[in-house]
């Protein structure tokens, strides 16, 4: 059993004296006024506490020194309330059968506490429940609930704890560094004794695989990667949990009576226990400023906590980067540090033969952990089913071993023994600048990325090893690096990471279904080795002076330089890094329906092979960003911008207009004489962006309008289209665009797509595709939703009121951390007969409803409006065209600058109304 973790006193054992004093000033007998006095003592006792916990956060302190004042000031009070309780509420000579131990049990057992953690207690009896010992249990917890504690407690006998603690790891857990507060000692010494010999005893190996099932569960719940930009900082990976799992498993294996008893153990050398220290202390530190931010018991580090964080740990704005980043960075840079710490600790576990009868979790220690067997490759041996190395002296002698060591394990798929990974970790400064340009560690770190069987393990192992930053210096640049908004869940190196990983599936045809052209078009890309050198250095630009694009570029030259590549194949990488997000802005924000937008674009990219790496480059960057962020829409996008420029490339004028539109007046005319005269109506590009089939519907639903009122709608939703295809059939008139996109925000239907058509003869016809908030088809699965929104549309078609409740902009609190400016950029190049306007902002409900409202305000047409966003930010882009129906000229186009920046500049109340509440729980914490 472990005694308390600090010996830090706040007071000294006048604190029960104080209490009792109190108490008898406010009455002789024991009544409400007593009690009520004795806890104001102890409430006062409480927040002294609190205020010296933050002078040491604010001092030279830290979040350890914190964490044991807090509870130190905590045991204070409980063991105060229960002298009052059991010696003067319910005063007397208990006898045997009535005696109470009070114990601190779980992570308040440790003798550390954030401000607002839970405390665990355990009220141990000698025999069964006695009137008197329920009725000091019940004072107790009364009046800790009372204080503002959240308590978890049980009741039971030694043996009734010795029980459980064999049927459940959860309690035998809280048992480990169970600790007397108040009471009867001998009775928490017997428990001890008994449960290191009842229960301990023998049972090491199934307490290791019991809490390391339990870490890997926990990090499936709260996000298996490290490095999610909003971490658990108690339950994520690498956080405050992973380290109390270590000291679990040490305190089980090799009992001692204070912390730096694991470096006497030899757990830990004096470095990696001063990394142990440092980590611990950060984490926290972070922990106890979020709690007292907060106002409550918060463990996610959450975008709009962020930036206070930062500030209250000193951290400020260093040139490029600012200081939450830099703040982040850190954070995700300990992790990693833990995570190396959880590997070196296995090892030395497996060296004591602490646990030779573990056999549940082969890759901390399998069953035959002792079987040695040398390797072809000179240096390299498997030891119980991993990859190891005769010695450390393998790296010492030949350091490219430290690369060939991953494509080994890669090769054999083999996991790496702990052992291995130390020796990797504490052999890291061989790799030199002689290292990176050898031409074996060149190969046999292209044989990982481009040809590897398990490329995003491999990957992953050498990035939190240390290897893979310090071979490529400028992928090393980006580790821990964050992102902070709400678009990117990962830190900038795990993105990337599993961006190769995406490569590499597509590669393999693992995901046809998800990507059909990826998969198809692959097999003819002729330097697979420059797409995936693309791909792992794309985004190591980010922070630069120069911006994201050129820097990036500017540091795949020299990577590809150091690693031998030719000229022309390493100004292919730096061109692929330059343009890696060319294809995803033309096709989510230009039409690429537009002849002008696709040649454009053919010219940019300029041959197939380019074309054909930047769409498979293009589709693995999306994916990786983030859950839910690719969706069937943006793919649909890509295959019409591909085919439509590969049409370009084959010697083709890209997306020709006459004929089709032709064919399709010819067959329009067959149908009927008014779907004929329809079809003489519209314009060429209108006719050639649709099937005939559409276009019949498109003038049976023109003629239905006619009928019915001026307007009619019709929609399609289908899981193969990717977004419901909404029509809407109307007399043209000014607004009418703005008024329709007022009533998808209203119902909650995403627009992801526009276009606006217009009859010579006033007819207009407004196209939209739609999702829900889930990205899947609007009404798909609710057809309700989708025929109210039918009704809302034909009613404002015809210019009635609608009355529709705007709904509020999800994550409009995390969102409103963030400072985002309004950019609304002209363009008269990219297309020929329109304006392309380019609206950027923050996001909010009915962003899109207003934006349009303000260029019919101008009384500009919208022909067409492509919507995306990337977390908080929006970006709307509309094809204007101007009163004369043609491209704005300078003086019309300053106008509507002017009026769409007065718009995203409005604020979005509902992310206003977010702010008082983080105010008042700061305000809340320093009172």
């Amino acid at each position: 059993m472990a005694a308390p973790a600090t010996a830090v006193k706040t007071d000294d054992a006048g604190l029960g004296a104080r209490v009792k004093g109190a108490a008898k000033a406010a009455g002789r007998k024991v009544a409400d006024a007593e009690r009520a006095a004795a806890l104001e003592v102890l409430r006062q006792a409480l927040a002294d506490g609190r205020e010296k916990a933050k002078a040491e956060l604010q001092g030279q302190g830290g979040g350890l020194k914190a964490a044991a004042v807090l509870a130190a000031v905590t045991d204070e009070v409980i063991a105060a309330l229960y002298d009052f309780a059991s010696g003067r509420v319910f005063a007397g000579n208990p006898t045997q059968g009535e005696r109470l131990a009070l114990m601190a049990v779980g992570g308040y057992g440790r003798g550390f506490m954030a401000p607002h953690s839970d405390v665990d207690l355990l009220f141990l009896r000698p025999y069964k429940t006695t009137p008197r010992t329920e009725s000091v249990v019940e004072f107790m917890l009364y009046a800790l609930w009372d204080l503002g504690f959240k308590v978890g407690h049980a009741s039971r006998t030694v043996d009734e704890c010795l029980r459980l603690a064999r049927e459940d790891s959860t309690i035998r857990t809280t048992l480990v560094d169970a600790r007397l507060l108040a009471g009867e000692a001998k009775l928490a010494r017997q428990l001890q004794k008994r449960f290191r010999n009842e229960v301990v005893r023998g049972t090491g190996a199934e307490f290791v695989e019991a809490k390391l099932g339990e870490r890997d569960a926990r990090h499936a719940k709260a996000g298996a990667s490290r490095y999610l930009v909003e971490p658990n900082v108690k339950e994520g990976k690498g956080a405050l949990r992973d380290l109390n799992t270590l000291h679990w498993i040490a305190q089980y294996l090799h009992p001692v009576e204070a912390v730096d008893g694991v470096v006497r153990l030899k757990a830990f050398d004096k470095r990696e226990f001063a990394t142990l220290q440092r980590a611990s202390d950060f984490l926290w530190t972070v922990r106890c400023h979020l709690h007292f931010t907060a106002g409550r018991a918060e463990e996610r580090l959450s975008f709009d906590l962020q930036p206070e964080i930062a500030r209250l740990m000193g951290y400020g704005d260093r040139g490029d980067a600012p200081a939450v980043e830099r703040f982040m960075r850190r954070y995700f840079t300990t992790t990693k540090e833990v995570g190396a710490l959880t590997r070196a600790f296995c090892a030395k576990l497996e060296a004591e033969q602490a646990i030779s009868a573990y056999t549940g979790l082969s890759r901390f220690w399998p069953v035959r952990r002792r079987q040695r067997k040398q390797l072809a490759e000179r240096g390299f041996i498997e030891e119980g089913g991993r990859l190891s190395v005769e010695s450390p002296a393998t790296f010492k002698n030949d350091a490219v071993n430290l690369i060939r060591l991953f494509r080994l394990s890669d090769r054999l798929g083999l996991d790496l023994h702990p052992d291995a990974v130390t020796a990797v970790h504490r052999s890291l400064k061989l790799i030199n600048p002689a290292v990176r340009r050898d031409p074996e560690a060149v190969k046999a770190f292209l044989d990982i990325l481009a040809r590897g069987k398990r490329t995003y393990r491999t990957l992953t192992l050498m990035n939190e090893s240390g290897v893979l930053g310090r071979f490529i210096p400028e992928f090393g640049r980006v580790v821990g690096q964050m992102q902070f908004n709400m678009y990117h869940a990962y830190t900038v190196d795990e993105h990337t990471l599993r961006a190769v990983e995406v490569i590499a599936d597509i590669d393999a045809g693992r995901l046809k279904e998800d990507h059909p052209l990826a998969v198809q078009v692959m097999p003819l890309i002729a330097d697979k080795e420059a797409l995936f050198l693309a791909m792992l250095l794309h985004d190591t630009g980010k922070g630069k002076e120069e911006g994201q694009e050129e820097g990036g570029a500017k540091a795949a030259r020299v990577a590809c330089a150091r690693l031998g590549l030719e000229p022309e194949r390493a100004e292919l990488v730096a061109w692929l890094v330059r343009r890696h997000l060319l294809m995803s802005d033309v096709a989510q924000k230009r039409d690429v329906r537009d002849p002008q937008t696709v040649e454009a674009f053919a010219r940019i990219v300029k041959s197939p092979e380019r074309l054909r790496m930047l769409l498979v480059l293009t589709v693995a960057d999306i994916r990786a960003v983030g859950p839910g962020v690719w969706n069937g829409w943006k793919g649909q996008l890509m295959r019409e911008l591909y085919t439509a420029t590969e049409a370009v490339f084959r010697g083709g004028r890209g997306l020709a207009f006459d004929e089709p539109a032709a064919a399709a007046r010819a067959a329009l005319a067959e149908l009927d004489a008014e779907a004929g005269a329809y079809g003489q109506a519209m314009e060429d590009d209108y006719l050639a962006a649709f099937a005939t089939s559409e276009l019949a519907e498109h003038a049976a639903l023109v003629a239905l309008a006619g009928r019915d009122g001026g307007a009619a709608a019709s929609a399609k939703a289908g899981a193969d289209r990717h977004a419901t295809e909404v029509v809407v059939a109307a007399r043209d008139r000014l607004g009418l665009f703005a008024d329709l996109v007022g009533v998808l925000a209203g119902v909650g239907a995403e627009v992801v797509g526009a276009r606006a058509y217009t009859s010579t003869n006033g007819q207009a016809l407004d196209v939209f595709q739609v999702q829900d908030a889930t990205g899947a088809p609007f009404g798909l699965e609710r057809p309700e939703r989708l025929k109210k929104l039918l009704s809302a549309l034909r009613t404002a078609a015809r210019g009635e009121a609608v009355r529709l409740e705007t709904r509020r902009a999800p994550d409009a609190g995390r969102a409103a951390a963030f400072s985002i400016s309004p950019v609304v950029v002209m363009d008269n190049e990219a297309s020929a007969d329109s304006t392309v306007v380019e609206a950027s902002g923050r996001d909010r409900a009915g962003l899109l409803a207003s934006l349009a409202r303000a260029i019919s305000a101008c009384g500009y047409s919208i022909q067409s409006a492509h919507i995306d966003s990337y977390g908080a930010r929006a970006v709307d882009v509309f094809y204007v065209r101007g009163a004369a129906g043609g491209q704005l000229d300078e003086a019309e186009a300053k106008r509507l600058k002017a009026a769409l920046t007065e718009v995203l500049l409005q604020p979005d109340p509902s992310a206003a109304s977010a702010r008082p509440k983080l105010q008042k729980a700061r305000a809340s914490a320093v009172r």
